[in-house]
């Protein structure tokens, strides 16, 4: 159903996994989608798929954790696209260590990607979205932004920023009918979720196999969520029915956390 028709979404980190099927996703609901990435190659690829359901995209080189380069990437959307009233930030990484001898740039590479690259973006779309007076900012959090977990103390950290940061500018944009939001899956089936299974692997001396069933068990569902079933409520969120939803956080997850 083309529900988003004639709007414009931005989706970040759009070259795979989540991303790149919140990006076909709204574009099969009828919105033109920019994909971007730190380099070109996948991200061609989605702007491809874009534009087999007819929609227009634009595909965009950008490091989301470099102010300069999301100033400019914004320049070149209200330039050359239009302007964005959909932004999923969906950029993320996710890399793992114990507490004990953490290292100071692991904690750094987290926030920044994971947590100050939501703020950047959003700093740098929002302004139009206020001219407007109407928008939908959607944050790809996680499961990990309500609770905590062993070895993940800076990833649970930027994700619980992300949850912070959506509450706060849920409550200050209301008033130019501008929603804020957060989707948190649990483990997703994804590359991210393959990098994890081989960390596993490579820390346990699981197989492959165990070390995947490990993680399906963390859902009561046993089972990975699919990356469609998290473009689907980012659909949901994007359009008209979602308009009475602000400044949630809401999980797709099988069940595994209940707040």
């Amino acid at each position: 159903m083309n529900t988003l028709n004639n709007k414009i979404a931005l989706v970040t980190g759009g070259g795979r996994g989540i991303g790149e099927a919140c990006a076909v996703a709204l574009a099969e609901a009828g919105a033109d989608v920019a994909i971007c990435s730190r380099s070109s190659g996948e991200i061609d690829a989605v702007a491809e798929k874009i534009r087999a359901t007819g929609r227009r995209a634009l595909a965009v080189v950008c490091d989301v954790t470099e102010a300069d380069q999301v100033r400019r990437m914004a320049e070149e959307l209200n330039s050359h696209f239009g302007v964005v009233e959909i932004l999923v930030n969906n950029a993320g990484l996710g890399r793992s260590h114990r507490f004990i001898d953490h290292p100071d740039e692991l904690w750094d590479q987290m926030l920044a990607v994971n947590l100050t690259s939501v703020y950047r973006v959003t700093k740098a779309f929002v302004p139009k979205m206020i001219e407007m007076r109407r928008g939908r900012v959607i944050n790809i959090a996680s499961v990990m932004s309500k609770i905590g977990g062993k070895y993940v103390a800076a990833y649970a950290a930027a994700k619980h920023g992300v949850l912070g940061l959506t509450r706060a500018l849920a409550v200050e944009l209301v008033g130019y009918n501008i929603t804020v939001n957060a989707v948190c899956p649990g483990y997703v089936s994804t590359p991210m979720t393959d990098d994890n299974v081989a960390n596993i692997v490579a820390r346990t001396g699981m197989s492959e196999a165990e070390a995947r069933m490990a993680l399906e068990k963390l859902s009561p569902q046993n089972r990975l969520i699919e990356p469609e079933e998290v473009a689907a409520m980012v659909v949901m969120l994007a359009g008209d029915i979602g308009q009475g939803i602000n400044g949630q956080a809401i999980n797709i997850d099988g069940g595994a956390v209940m707040f």
